[in-house]
């Protein structure tokens, strides 16, 4: 057993393991330009890349690819799988154009860096998958409205940035799902100050935000939104908006895949007044066939009042009586004709042309004028 040579000391071993890191880090970084540290942290700063490097270690924590040429790709994602990357940067580059899901395979990531890189529009799902992201930075970009169902998978977002955009108005709804993020940057936008703008100024006067000025009407240009009244902006009463933490989420389902349903457009508000419409026609119908019923009932109900029959015993007999009248002899007949019957003349008339119809002779009768011919014949 040899003695260690006198010059060996303590801090060999720690030399020997410093070593063997760098060396490893050299053999990982082959291959590309970037340079990584001992804590993970990847830095491909001003390269002029146009992809992300895929010889990058797998489990590098922290990646800076700001300032190159990156393209980004219309389908599937931006980087390969970093189980764990924290953070992000990605400013200072040509996107114009966020795709969806192009952030999906990178669950653990807290940090995304995407300001000045001249991005105008934003997929409702280009945020999928980023459940875990405390600071989203868009500042800096040309972006002019924002969807509802862009913030829904930022479950855990804390730092919002928006500075600088082309924003000049915002969805209530959208203002509603930026209340669950305490800490939003909206300063910088040429915000147009008119009766729209009355949610965003209450929401900023609930949120005690620093100060957002309006970049039009000219009279109204460089003043804070949260000092002025509703008839600055234009509003001719008073609105009633909701304030932002009484409002209600639309209904919003998620499966599990994390795909996410967005709510209805203001479209599907119309309903109500559908419905409200239809039944109201069919009521004005209900009414307008029971008046016509009615009026019908009444005109059948009058065609059918009579008046009744005067009675026999008023009038001297009835009509069959005058009837079996004839059946009397002719002093009978003679007598009934020379005296009216009393109450006759209130009666109406019959139709009587002077003659009498031959079924009203009796077979008596007959027989009886035969004999008395016969008998004056013979005389």
């Amino acid at each position: 057993m040899g003695l260690l040579p006198a010059s060996w000391s303590p801090m060999a071993p720690a030399c020997v393991l410093g070593v063997c890191s760098l060396l490893w880090t050299w053999a990982a970084v082959t291959g590309h330009p970037c340079s990584i540290n001992s804590q993970g942290r990847a830095n491909c700063n001003g390269k002029n890349l146009l992809y992300a490097p895929s010889s990058l270690p797998r489990n590098i924590t922290s990646l800076d690819l700001s300032f190159n040429s990156l393209v980004m790709p219309s389908h599937g994602t931006l980087l390969m799988h970093f189980p764990s990357l924290h953070s992000l940067n990605l400013s200072s580059n040509a996107l114009f154009t966020l795709y969806p899901a192009i952030f999906s395979n990178l669950s653990a990531l807290r940090l995304l860096d995407v300001s000045s890189c001249s991005i105008s529009y934003l997929h409702t799902e280009a945020f999928k998958g980023l459940v875990n992201l405390h600071t989203l930075l868009l500042k800096n970009n040309n972006l002019q409205e924002l969807e509802v169902s862009l913030f829904l998978p930022l479950e855990a977002l804390f730092h919002l940035d928006l500075q600088n955009n082309a924003l000049i108005s915002m969805d209530t709804l959208v203002l509603q799902l930026m209340e669950a993020v305490p800490h939003v940057q909206l300063e910088g936008n040429p915000w147009v100050c008119d009766c729209t703008a009355y949610p965003l100024q209450k929401w900023l006067q609930h949120r005690k935000a620093v100060q957002v000025t309006c970049a039009s009407p000219p009279e109204l240009w460089g003043q804070d939104i949260t000092a002025l009244d509703f008839q600055d902006l234009g509003c001719k009463k008073k609105q009633r908006f909701p304030r932002a933490d009484n409002m209600t989420l639309p209904l919003i389902t998620t499966t599990q895949n994390n795909t996410t349903t967005p709510p209805a457009g203001k479209g599907g508000r119309s309903w109500p007044y559908l419905v409200g419409f239809l039944v109201a026609a069919i009521s004005i119908s209900i009414l307008v066939a029971l008046a016509a019923k009615c009026k019908l009932f009444h005109k059948n109900f009058a065609s059918y009042r009579h008046r009744p029959l005067p009675d026999t015993s008023s009038i001297g007999g009835s009509h069959m009586e005058e009837g079996t009248s004839w059946d009397r002899d002719t002093s009978g007949r003679g007598d009934s004709e020379s005296h009216p019957m009393p109450g006759a003349a209130g009666l109406h008339t019959e139709d009587d042309d002077g003659f009498i119809e031959d079924n009203y002779i009796q077979p008596s009768e007959q027989l009886q004028e035969e004999e008395e011919r016969e008998s004056h014949l013979s005389v």
